[in-house]
């Protein structure tokens, strides 16, 4: 049952995720919730298509982030959205992709709980269901893979490092967010963990956008491909990728 705010108290926030690109691919709760929203707190990758369902009168709050820079710390968007909720406001929190994916959703909800703000979450197709799929690229396959993974590209933030030797299995899909800096990275990791170095793998680049691009390779190319590709793009290690030129239909 969906949390309703009361306006006569405080005001309330929904996380919202925008999908992976293409505008369609919004839910039908995020269409109403938008529609609805007092200020619309949004990042980078979400579509002008899709802001321009908000009313006329809605606050447009642009907080974006891209690799290396970000206009807006973190601990300032959380502050943006408590102090536009305690001035009795809906609002939206608008991110690409799902937000609880990469997103960094769960960060700003805890700030949110711990400042007695209600919130909602409307969860969104995720970058990695949306641009597999218009790719042509099923994550799992009965010949291909058992099992997918989906894996920040940021692979050595803060000193932390992945269990590369779990996911160096043939059977397995892999899907890097934000992995085109650390390509190199990926490659030399899987490859000494036991990855065959010829694993065909992709980049999808803008996917579910009408400028999509797909590049296919190896697991030893995916360096070469990465300096060919421009973000925002996935990378994705598995034989799954094969199936792009046969199931490719967006292009």
């Amino acid at each position: 049952m969906t949390t309703t705010p009361n306006p006569l108290t405080r005001g309330f926030v929904s996380l919202v995720g925008a999908g992976p690109g293409d505008p369609d691919l919004l839910t039908v709760k995020g269409y109403r919730v938008i529609q609805a929203a007092d200020v619309v707190v949004y990042d980078r990758l979400v579509s002008t298509e899709i802001l321009a369902l908000a009313k006329p009168n809605a606050e447009l709050i642009y907080v974006g982030k891209k690799l290396d820079f970000h206009c807006v710390p973190q601990d300032q968007i959380n502050q943006i959205l408590v102090d536009k909720a305690l001035a009795g406001k809906k609002v939206i929190r608008l991110k690409g992709g799902d937000s609880f994916i990469f997103g960094r959703g769960g960060e700003e909800l805890e700030t949110l709980a711990e400042n007695n703000i209600n919130f909602e979450v409307v969860p969104g197709i995720t970058a990695a269901a949306g641009a597999t799929a218009y790719a042509g690229i099923p994550l799992t396959h009965r010949d291909h893979a058992q099992s997918v993974q989906f894996i920040t590209g940021h692979v050595q933030k803060d000193g932390r490092e992945i269990e590369w030797s779990a996911l160096a299995q043939s059977n397995n899909t892999l899907v890097f967010y934000m992995g085109l800096k650390q390509s190199g990275h990926i490659t030399t990791q899987l490859i000494e963990h036991g990855l065959d170095a010829n694993t065909p793998c992709a980049i999808i680049e803008n996917g579910t956008r009408r400028e999509q691009r797909v590049f296919q390779g190896e697991l030893h190319t995916l360096p070469q491909m990465a300096n060919e590709a421009q973000s925002p793009a996935l990378i994705v290690v598995g034989s799954v990728t094969q199936l792009h030129n046969k199931l490719k239909w967006f292009e």
